[in-house]
């Protein structure tokens, strides 16, 4: 039995229904294959569900610390994880069934099976048709006019470190955790691996984060990244740079994993009940056809264009599939971006200079544009606005007041080129500022915006005042 549709998607994640909602909007026919379930990473292994146990931690160290508020809290607080666990399941289950409603609004097809890309057939004189297995070995194929490749990826393995039932874990298996450990050794400290250690230390567990190279969250502003230890180190985690992991010498005995790393000091010896893996994710484009087609793979990535064409014009590659940055809403974007092009736009990606960055660790961390470091490097003459939390008044109120935001600018063209914001609620502060970069706008007109006090919005008005010597809190 053969489909004829529009567009098809090999993908149900946050790229591969976002194209298809747009692609229906536009009256065209389209079809998404997805193995498991329509969500994604995002959705079931990613965004929502460690956002939810995240949730649940910060709830669970506020009554911890509610006496600091003048709120009494009679007997001792307790975590039930097991309950946390059915939180987080019921929060992804009704956004799922939110997505499974969208589907059925716009009558997209949404299919469960494998995916897999064929060349030029008797349907049809070109590749990119899909053949899609089903659970029960039947098979269909669908023809589409246009193939949309949004297959997302996975945790990177880290040779002689691969996930063990009770041992060690990827970010997948640690959201499954039935129980939690005494202790962590959390190897890599970027953005997946600074969340989880952040969410372990609130739930009351002993954290060692580890990282290679010489401070965590390598890609963010020097500043941002400085601050987050500071606080992290404040809350109890204990956290090496620039080691080197030595894979082959874990063990596991008695409940207890260890493996050697060598430090500028010398070798450690890492000890933790279990081992959290988090040196980052991987494109999903192994067996689902590419041989078949001209498609180029790069580095484990499909090659694409400004408007996420492969080398097969007809067929596009949006997502973390594509090598770009691994975030949800740019995939998301990217989806807008390509079925735009299939309709006869000229709407392009956008600079990554122009994508937010969102860390939800505790503090979050913000941040769009460049860092003051690579500003400089790419020859921009800089300066700087800097205003902490400490002199915002909500901040205090929250009693949350550690952390700053942070605004770089050119000194000649006087446009905004990078924002970072660090403490209570960054991540939802730092809309104002991808906004400012949009339009283009320099410091003094982002200033104008009269901001509502007390907010913590504050911070931002005040950060763009610094930068010429003008806030009215420093």
């Amino acid at each position: 039995m053969t489909i004829q549709c529009d567009i098809a998607i090999i993908g149900g994640g946050i790229a591969g229904y976002t194209a298809a909602i747009r692609a229906a909007q536009a009256g065209k026919k389209a079809v998404i294959v997805e193995q498991e379930k329509l969500g994604g990473t995002c959705l079931h292994k990613g965004c929502i569900p460690s956002k939810s146990l995240l949730r649940s931690a910060e709830v669970y160290a506020t009554v911890r610390k509610a006496d600091a508020f003048g709120v009494q809290v009679d007997g001792a607080v307790t975590l039930d994880f097991a309950k946390v666990q059915q939180r987080k399941e019921s929060t992804v289950d009704s956004l799922y069934k939110g997505l499974q409603y969208l589907m059925r609004k716009h009558n997209i097809t949404v299919l469960k099976g494998r995916g897999h890309v064929i060349g030029p057939s008797i349907f049809s004189p070109k590749s990119g048709s899909v053949a899609v297995e089903y659970d029960d070995g039947e098979m269909e194929t669908v023809v589409p006019s246009h193939l949309i490749i949004a297959t997302g990826s996975r945790p990177r393995v880290l040779k002689g470190l691969e996930p063990a039932a009770g041992q060690i874990m990827s970010s997948d298996e640690a959201l499954e955790m039935d129980n939690l450990p005494k202790s962590i050794l959390i190897i890599g400290g970027g953005v997946i691996g600074v969340e989880w250690a952040s969410m372990l230390i609130d739930f009351g567990i002993e954290v060692t984060l580890a990282e290679a190279a010489s401070r965590l969250l390598p890609g963010e502003d020097a500043d941002a990244s400085n601050e987050l230890a500071k606080q992290l180190r404040r809350r109890g985690a204990r956290i090496l740079t620039g080691i080197q992991l030595k894979p082959d010498t874990y063990t596991f005995s008695e409940g207890q994993a260890s493996v050697t790393a060598d430090t500028a000091d010398g070798p450690v010896i890492l000890n933790a009940e279990r081992l959290l893996v988090s040196v980052g994710r991987q494109g999903n484009v192994e067996g689902i056809g590419l041989e078949n087609t001209d498609v180029r793979v790069e580095k484990g990535a499909i090659k694409v264009n400004a408007n996420f064409q492969t080398n097969e014009p007809h067929i596009y590659a949006i997502g973390d599939v594509n090598g770009g940055l691994q975030l949800a809403h740019a995939a998301a974007h990217e989806a807008l971006v390509a079925v735009d092009h299939i309709l006869g736009g000229t709407e392009q990606a956008p600079d990554h200079s122009r994508i937010p960055r969102a860390i939800y660790s505790k503090p979050e961390i913000a941040s769009i544009g460049m860092t003051e470091d690579e500003a400089v490097k790419n020859g921009h003459a800089v300066k700087v606005g800097k205003v902490p939390f400490q002199a915002i008044g909500k901040a205090q109120v929250l009693g949350e007041p550690e952390g700053f935001a942070k605004v770089i600018a050119d000194k000649n063209t006087n446009d905004v080129i990078g924002v970072h914001i660090v403490g209570p609620h960054a991540t939802d502060l730092l809309s104002e500022a991808a906004l400012a970069m949009l339009l283009n706008a320099a410091p003094w007109e982002v200033s104008q915006v009269i901001h509502p006090h007390p907010t913590l919005s504050e911070v931002l008005g005040e950060a763009m005042l610094a930068v010429d010597g003008k806030s009215l809190t420093i």
